[in-house]
């Protein structure tokens, strides 16, 4: 497991019963998690300083119930990279912390390639892999179907300071913009992809990761450069595992001087254990 444990204002306090207890800075949030399949000790829902909690729908989806005073949106920093936090629908807050370990990755290869280079985020949500991959150097094209989200990224970019002239901020459906890209014979040294689990497209057509996966990063080699540098595939689909996503990789990146590798996504808590949160699959050139 990838685990992401240099975060200073985030934190997972407690977990138990189908809940996680957490800081993010100074807010204090209590969120479902399908993960948390164990009991606690601790009274999650009358924590002292708990600022809001997330609370389930019989019928589906939820709401966010305020329990003390606490700013509609705030920011929190991972480092130099600066993120703008807000309770959302379906228990969002508009950043998945456990992705910095992908981050670091991503960095560290950006840095070490030594040579420009240009990433392709799709489903890139509030862009934490945009910032981090900006502030590494990188120019990068943001893709999301959501405008909201998309303009939340633009916030984020700006806040950390970075993409002045090396982002596009797109507003599209991934693959339609990926096929038209390939018409283009426009070209990216690095693809990052976070696709949701199951979705309908702007005509009814229906998405699940399990049927479209494989043909979606397929395409998505069309793009390529003659010298990529890494593809990385994010999953939160619970039961798809590692493996899955190392056997795409595996079976559609060119072969030679790459790793594949593959892992869980989890972050710390307070009580000495991991949570496990998604999973990844990067293909990445080797760099001496």
């Amino acid at each position: 497991m990838v685990v992401a444990d240099k975060w200073s204002d985030y934190e997972i306090i407690a977990t138990g019963d189908g809940y996680k207890l957490e800081r993010w800075k100074d807010v204090t949030l209590l969120r479902p998690d399908p993960q948390v399949i164990w009991k606690t000790d601790v009274d999650m829902f009358n924590y002292q300083g708990l600022n809001a909690k997330y609370i389930r729908s019989e019928s589906g989806g939820g709401r966010w119930e305020r329990l003390k005073s606490m700013p509609d949106e705030w920011i929190i920093s991972y480092g130099e990279l600066k993120f703008k936090i807000k309770p959302m629908g379906f228990k969002h807050t508009g950043l998945f912390p456990e992705q910095a370990g992908n981050w670091e990755k991503m960095t560290a290869l950006i840095k070490k390639a030594n040579r420009p280079i240009n990433v392709l985020n799709l489903f890139a949500y509030t862009g934490g892999a945009t910032v981090a991959c900006l502030k590494a150097g990188a120019s990068v094209c943001h893709v999301d179907a959501a405008k909201g989200m998309v303009e939340r990224a633009g916030e984020n970019c700006r806040l950390s300071g970075v993409g002045e002239g090396k982002v596009r901020f797109i507003i599209d459906d991934c693959l339609k913009f990926v096929q038209r890209e390939i018409r283009r014979g426009k070209k990216y040294d690095a693809i990052i992809m976070d696709p949701p689990s199951f979705g309908r497209g702007p005509g009814g057509e229906t998405w699940k990761i399990e049927n479209e996966l494989y043909n979606l990063v397929k395409i998505c080699t069309q793009v390529l450069s003659d010298n990529p540098l890494f593809f990385l595939i994010n999953s939160y689909t619970t039961g798809l595992q590692p493996q899955v996503l190392k056997n795409i990789l595996t079976l559609l990146m060119p072969k030679g001087e790459y790793n594949i590798d593959a892992y869980e996504v989890g972050l710390p808590t307070r009580e000495g254990i991991n949570l496990p949160c998604g999973c990844s699959g990067l293909w990445s050139k080797v760099l001496s």
